[in-house]
This record gives C-alpha cells, sequence and structure tokens, in this order.
C-alpha cells in the first residue's frame, strides 16, 4: 500500500465528471470540486481536468496539508480512511473524527491524555495514535477503522435526513464509503 494506490483508488471510486443538481460541490471530476481546482490554479473546463492535475491536488490538499501523510507512516490503512474521508467530507472533519475516536477509545485517560478536536493532526494527536496502538496491538487498525466509520456513517444520516437533497446521495456514500478500507 503506498499513498499513490490511495490516491488512484480514491479517483477510481470518484469516477469522472459530474454536475449533480442536488451536490452543492457543482461541477466535480475525479472527485475535485470546481472550486478547489480554481483554488489550485486550474482554469479549464472541469470535464477536461487532467488526471495528473486531479492527483496532484489530492496528493497536497488531501494527503500532505492535513498531515495525514503522518498517519500514514504509522498505519496506512487508517492514513486511507481519513484521505478517503477528507475527500468526501473535508479534511478538517476527518481530522476531527479521528481526534473524537482517539478521545473516546483511550479510557478515560487510562491509556493516553485527551487531546483537543481542532482538526490539526499534529504532534499531540500523532503521540496520542501512538499510545493507542500501542495500548490495543494488533487490533488497534480495525478498532480505529470502525470507529470512524461509525462517525462518518452518522454524519452522513444526518445529511440525509429530513428529505433532504443529501438523500441523492445516501445509498451511494454507504456503499462506497463505509467499510470500504479494510483492516
Amino acid at each position: 500500500m503506498s499513498i499513490e494506490a490511495i490516491i488512484n483508488g480514491v479517483i477510481e471510486v470518484e469516477g469522472g465528471y459530474v454536475n449533480h443538481p442536488s451536490d452543492p460541490g457543482g461541477a466535480t471530476n475525479m472527485g475535485i470540486t470546481e472550486a478547489v481546482a480554481r483554488s489550485a490554479g486550474y482554469k479549464g473546463d472541469m470535464r477536461n481536468l487532467p488526471r495528473s492535475t486531479a492527483y496532484s491536488i489530492y496528493h497536497t490538499r488531501y494527503v500532505v496539508a492535513p498531515n495525514f501523510d503522518d498517519v500514514f507512516a504509522r498505519d496506512p490503512k487508517v492514513a486511507e480512511e481519513l484521505i478517503d474521508s477528507g475527500v468526501n467530507a473535508g479534511t478538517d472533519r476527518a481530522a476531527k473524527w479521528f481526534q473524537t475516536a482517539l478521545n473516546s477509545l483511550n479510557r478515560r485517560q487510562a491509556d493516553y491524555p485527551d487531546i483537543n478536536e481542532d482538526g490539526d493532526v499534529g504532534g499531540k494527536t500523532l503521540a496520542a495514535f501512538d499510545a493507542f496502538r500501542k495500548a490495543r496491538g494488533k487490533s488497534a487498525t480495525a478498532i480505529m477503522l470502525r470507529a470512524l466509520d461509525a462517525l462518518q456513517g452518522a454524519h452522513y444520516m444526518s445529511l440525509a435526513k429530513g428529505n433532504s437533497k443529501f438523500e441523492d446521495f445516501l445509498n451511494g456514500w454507504l456503499l462506497n464509503r463505509i467499510g470500504n478500507v479494510a483492516a
């Protein structure tokens, strides 16, 4: 497993150009919204977004910027889940889910102290993850993946409730985003 393989997998799941009327992201290609592409300097038609540009955006914005590459160095599967979740729900939200899970899994701070749930995967979050992995041993990856999926799934359900436009996407999110990374 490599970061390159993770990014290529996300691109495959995201597919090509879409402009769904219920998607607030508007025109999207390979999972890259027009706003994100423009902020990265892409000026062309979204239908023609080069794969190399999408890949570069993924690597810069969804791996390096949120420090998910530092998580990858410790646990590639957890990093894959964070990257995938970050693409679909935002890197800040994915990072906060990670921090929430770490705080909820520390046995009332017996294994390590609580950390800020601020979306910054820095030294304290990584130290907590190291301590979690030490405390849970071989089961750490599976536990964390399930915790992250639970938080992500609850988020999707809350978006879709009440006949919201996000109901259009709920089946796909549950099918393709929950349980898609195995320990």
